[in-house]
């Protein structure tokens, strides 16, 4: 068996069932967790209002730190966005999802997701800059930022690689591609990189608690 029918099939099978089953444990870990019972009273019962609200206000800064946290969030935007056009935009990629799920739609001109790439790796790049270069992003950070970083970049970077036929034989470079999306899925429900599942969850949970208690956003 060669490499690249290793990775088309036990690896990332492997990889595709730790990343479902994982993903439903981390899940079910928070969403089933008791909660202690709360006797003050409301003021306000419309928590499903607050949370949509927490969720849609916080995907930018306030006015107050928008100077201090434009080139973070914006680099931010860049690489998510790029990522998303890169996932469910590149046609080879929607065939792999329909594959799977049945689930497919349209792709993308692969020039425009080559661009995307390009500047997803840029981006990320500049991320990884920005975080060694910054003394307090520097103290905070460990080994989980730059592993999920690391696993992150790869499959873009291998993907552009093998697109472009650069560096090896077509068949070793996308053989290389699948491992590394194979090593982000295993990876993914156990890192932080489970903020994919977990960043909605999170902030629509403390904007309910905070309209329950009446709190400005």
């Amino acid at each position: 068996m060669d490499l690249l029918t290793l990775a088309r099939g036990p690896i990332l099978q492997w990889a595709l069932v730790i990343f479902v089953v994982g993903t439903v444990w981390r899940l079910a870990g928070i969403l089933l967790l008791r909660r202690k019972p709360d006797y003050t009273e409301p003021r306000s019962t419309h928590t499903w209002r607050g949370a949509a609200k927490l969720i849609v206000t916080r995907t930018w800064s306030k006015r107050e730190f928008r100077a201090s946290t434009a080139f973070g969030q914006t680099i931010g935007y860049v690489f998510h966005i790029g990522l998303a056009i890169v996932v469910f935009g590149f046609v080879p990629h929607i065939l792999f999802i329909r594959s799977l799920t049945g689930l497919s739609w349209p792709g993308l001109p692969s020039s425009v997701v080559y661009v995307a790439g390009a500047l997803t790796v840029a981006a990320l790049v500049a991320a990884l800059v920005r975080r060694l270069s910054n003394p307090v992003m520097r103290l905070i950070s460990n080994a989980d930022d730059y592993f999920s970083w690391a696993i992150t970049i790869a499959p873009v970077i291998t993907g552009l690689l093998a697109a472009a036929h650069l560096g090896a034989p077509y068949q070793t470079l996308l053989a290389i591609h699948i491992l590394s999306v194979c090593l982000l899925l295993a990876w993914l429900p156990f890192g932080k990189l489970m903020h994919v599942f977990l960043l909605f969850i999170a902030r629509g949970t403390t904007g309910a608690l905070f309209a329950r208690k009446g709190a400005s956003t």
